[in-house]
């Protein structure tokens, strides 16, 4: 890959017209306008010192294994292998996420084409597809996933300009200023302002996720102690940007509020309202596309992530995992998208395990991010930065970025919607548990023989280079 293949993996994962679309009718009910644009403008800040830190310490540890690796490197063999768990629920998270809303974008899109009414079956039936044919792309090889990622920064930042384009030049009406930035709504069930504005902030967080990804990829990036960290931050800078823009069109362009929130894929239903139902449908192929995009570069990255780990013998089943056929993780692949699966299942009786999913993505992947930056300050007089570092202001980035990750871990684990039921429950903390209980009684059974390599020499890489494509 080269370098801007490799921050474009991290945009693509990312993708504004996957997460910010997506979980735009979860901003409605929790927070409404105003939570959404500025908690986008606060998230998107404190994303930029987690980006950094991260981004410092794979600088010094380019590798496919990533964030577990730096671990083991900084913090020993066990701080590395929970890493990796967090790290694996955070990718399979991610997948799912990204998966579970592209489906619902197509049923939208068969909805207005079709007729075809929308029902949980059809929708996972749709979300199944989807992942097979992310698993067929990813089959193919790096070098397609590096074009696509490349494709894939173009197609969001186009289709950003012309949906913001078409909504702020076709409609007659717009709201107003006040209403885009001041208007707070809270249709949680809760009575605490400060609490829903709080748990509005999964919008952004959601989708400031999955930049790991060019760490993942480093192995098969050129100069990846330099290209991997800048793709990092370049991939935040540009969704930051770029993400607000998106969500002030759509917030500007809404009709009717009520209507709106309460449609089935409500950003559907802004495009209908303010353009007619032709414009939607070709606005809404957009976002499908972006969205597959977004989906196969996010199972490249776990893919990886679960080849590395199991080369390092930590999955049960590792023999099978860390397989390479025709220069690809093929069986890493599959269990990507099988993981994901499963962790859709809840949404055939659920209507808020979206919420749920999302929610998992950040509770998993985000602490795998900050434990490499803590073990950083922990160990700083031992760590040695690779060319691209922050110098004497990576110790107060650190501390800020793992401040704030130890913040939004706690928060996402709460109930989202009252009262508290069977469809409404946040199952994300039971799969976090679920997740370091299965670690527990793997490290257990595994300690003995789990290896993370000491290190990667410029043979090494070359060596991985050629293995893994």
């Amino acid at each position: 890959m080269t370098a801007f293949g490799n921050a474009g993996a991290s945009f693509t994962v990312i993708s504004i017209l996957s997460g910010c679309l997506t979980m735009y009718g979860f901003g409605m009910a929790t927070g409404g306008p105003e939570v959404m644009m500025w908690g986008w403008v606060a998230v998107g800040f404190m994303v930029l010192f987690v980006g950094a830190g991260l981004a410092e310490v794979t600088s010094a540890y380019p590798t496919s294994g990533a964030l577990y690796f730096m671990a083991h490197k900084l913090g020993g063999k066990k701080w590395g292998w929970y890493t990796g768990w967090l790290n694996l629920l955070g990718l399979v998270g991610a997948i799912a996420g990204i998966d579970y809303g592209c489906a619902q974008f197509v049923s939208a899109f068969l909805n207005l084409q079709f007729g075809i009414v929308a029902s949980p079956i059809s929708t996972f039936v749709i979300f199944l597809a989807v992942l097979l044919l992310h698993a067929v792309l990813n089959l193919q090889g790096v070098r397609l996933v590096s074009v696509l990622n490349v494709v894939s920064v173009w197609w969001h930042l186009a289709g950003v300009a012309l949906i913001v384009g078409a909504l702020t030049l076709v409609p007659s009406h717009h709201q107003s200023a006040s209403f885009v930035f001041t208007r707070f709504v809270n249709d949680t069930g809760f009575g605490s302002t400060w609490y829903v504005a709080l748990i509005g902030l999964l919008l952004a967080q959601y989708t400031f996720s999955g930049y790991d990804a060019s760490a993942h990829l480093s192995e098969e990036t050129t100069n990846a102690q330099v290209a991997a960290p800048k793709g990092i931050m370049r991939a935040i800078v540009w969704s930051w940007g770029a993400g607000f823009v998106l969500l002030a069109g759509l917030t500007f362009a809404i009709q009717d509020y009520t209507a709106t929130q309460h449609a089935d894929v409500p950003p559907a239903q802004i495009f209908h309202d303010a353009l007619g139902p032709e414009a939607a449908k070709a606005l809404l192929l957009v976002v499908i596309v972006a969205q597959l995009f977004c989906g196969t570069a996010g199972t490249a990255a776990c893919s990886r992530m679960i080849f590395a780990f199991s080369r390092d013998r930590a999955l049960p089943g590792w023999h099978l995992w860390q397989r390479v056929s025709d220069g690809t993780p093929k069986a890493a692949v599959w269990l990507s998208v099988g993981a994901a699966a499963v962790l859709v299942a809840p949404s055939l009786y659920s209507a808020t395990a979206y919420g749920a999913v999302t929610a998992i993505n950040v509770i998993g992947i985000t602490p795998a991010y900050a434990i490499p930056i803590f073990l950083r300050i922990k160990n700083r007089h031992r760590f040695e930065p690779g060319p691209w570092n922050l110098g004497r202001w990576g110790i107060p980035v650190g501390v800020v970025a793992v401040a704030w990750v130890a913040f939004v871990t706690v928060l996402f684990c709460l109930p989202q919607h009252a009262p508290i039921t069977i469809g409404t429950f946040n199952y994300a903390p039971i799969a976090l548990v679920a997740v370091l209980a299965a670690a527990t009684l793997r490290w257990l059974l595994a300690k003995r023989t789990y290896v993370v390599p000491a290190g990667r020499t410029a043979r090494d890489l070359a060596d991985l280079e050629r293995e893994v494509i």
